[in-house]
């Protein structure tokens, strides 16, 4: 669940993050564009207000962009120790 700005609370939509990024068309893209926030601002160094808006401005962008142009702007092996530290990931149940 987000609170927004007005006090109401909006549930946080099932995102559709693949691998390739993907144009959203009709009700989802007006959907998606109505959980954006209304503009970029920075407060003490960051972008939006919180990491609830952070969390969701980066969640659209990876749903347009696509998981495999996300991980070629990091350290690939950063990358793999995070997905490392799931804990339903590959490599937590192998050891």
């Amino acid at each position: 669940m987000q609170m927004e700005d007005d006090g109401d609370v909006r549930p946080t939509p099932t995102w559709d993050i693949r691998r390739e990024g993907r144009a959203w068309r009709g009700e989802e893209a007006l959907a998606r564009l109505d959980l954006a926030p209304e503009k970029i601002e920075m407060i003490d160094g960051k972008l939006f207000w919180d990491d609830a808006e952070r969390l969701t401005m980066l969640a659209l962008l990876l749903e347009n962009v696509g998981m495999d142009a996300a991980v070629r702007l990091g350290d690939p092996r950063l990358w793999r120790e995070a997905v490392a530290a799931l804990p339903d990931g590959p490599e937590s149940a192998a050891g």
